[in-house]
């Protein structure tokens, strides 16, 4: 009777631990998946902000309440939200951090931007 109940334990063991590992493959290739995607819409120096900051540039819009990138209303969103989450007037500093890092990822970008527009610049000079 042991052997037959440290069998059927045995096989239940092999059958989870292999619909686990199916799940955690399906999951990389998901997760690869969705990352390529991401990639492909960005372009390489904003996706590359994007993995670096690890927040992408949609995200850091929303997180901001800006539609376009406008250097004026993004600082004066930044400096709102940093002021209302502030942890001695009762705010969070989760969301402080993640409005940081959303003003990280946008001043980024606005960089990328200029720096783009300059090599523009320089290309059709020549």
């Amino acid at each position: 009777m042991a052997k037959y109940l440290a069998q059927i334990i045995l096989v239940g063991a092999q059958v989870v631990g292999r619909a686990f590992m199916r799940a955690l493959r399906q999951e990389f290739a998901a997760s690869r998946a969705a990352a390529d995607a991401r990639g492909r819409s960005e372009r390489p120096q904003s996706a590359a902000a994007s993995r670096i900051i690890g927040i992408s540039l949609q995200e850091a819009q929303q997180i901001l309440n800006v539609s376009n990138l406008n250097q004026e209303e993004i600082q004066k969103n930044y400096d709102h939200l940093f002021k209302v989450n502030d942890k001695s007037v009762g705010g969070s500093f989760y969301l402080q951090s993640k409005v940081v890092r959303a003003k990280e990822r946008l001043d980024e970008e606005l960089r990328i931007r200029a720096k783009d527009e300059k090599e523009k610049g320089w290309k059709a000079e020549t």
